[in-house]
């Protein structure tokens, strides 16, 4: 029997409620807290992580899930889907920007890692997709032909833009962990657990959020990704 997406759903809630209390507790328990401005720009930095997990990655499988799962009309699935990812794709732009201020604020090169090369090219395609997503299935709106069309391609789209999000947050939680390791962080401490578990955690978020997308919809919307 298939597995219904609006029950499968209560797992990845459950895994984002816990990757963004992991991440919050790093942040300002460990790391000290938030902030725009300060003398301690890893205060800043502290933001980067925070926007990225929950702003972008949560938010973005939330709005992914929306359409699948949720017992609503098309159209209401349609704007919750646009809406989620719209405010998504501009907190991950803001948290992109605070790495970029921690850098140039502390004298630090900017685009060096592949994990910042990652994120600019995510952050890209996110935008691409969503204003494509706009344009075509909500307004103006695309013929019916140009839709259908699309519609196999804007999922395939989003879900390797998405996968490649969960994948880069995992890289970029190793490179902070390792930078801190390098400067004296225990290996084997609280700190380092938390980082590491908080990444197993987004993984798994992910790969449920995934999973819904395959999973049955609602029955009065079996067709839920066949046709927007």
């Amino acid at each position: 029997m298939a597995i219904r997406a609006l029950h499968l759903t209560i797992v990845p809630h459950a895994l984002a409620v816990a990757a963004a209390v992991m991440v919050l507790v790093w942040c300002i328990y460990f790391r000290g807290g938030l902030a725009w401005a300060s003398s301690n720009k890893n205060l800043i930095f502290n933001l980067h992580p925070v926007l990225m997990l929950i702003g972008f990655i949560i938010l973005g499988g939330e709005a992914i899930m929306s359409y699948k799962s949720l017992p609503l009309s098309k159209d209401v699935k349609k704007l919750i889907h646009l809406v989620l990812h719209g405010i998504a794709l501009i907190l991950g732009i803001i948290g992109i920007y605070t790495a970029f201020k921690y850098h140039n604020e502390s004298s630090i090169v900017n685009l060096y890692s592949l994990h910042s090369w990652l994120g600019m090219g995510i952050i890209v395609l996110y935008g691409i997709q969503w204003i494509y997503g706009f344009l075509v299935f909500f307004y103006p709106g695309g013929s019916a032909g140009l839709r259908s069309e699309s519609l196999p391609w804007h999922v395939l789209l989003g879900l390797f833009v998405y996968i490649l999000a969960i994948g880069n947050a995992s890289i970029g939680f190793l490179e902070k962990l390792t930078f801190l390791e390098n400067s004296g962080l225990a290996k084997y401490g609280a700190e380092a657990y938390l980082v590491n578990f908080t990444a197993v955690v987004t993984i798994l978020y992910g790969a449920f959020v995934i999973f819904t997308v395959f999973a049955k919809a609602p029955s009065e919307d079996d067709n839920s990704y066949s046709a927007i």
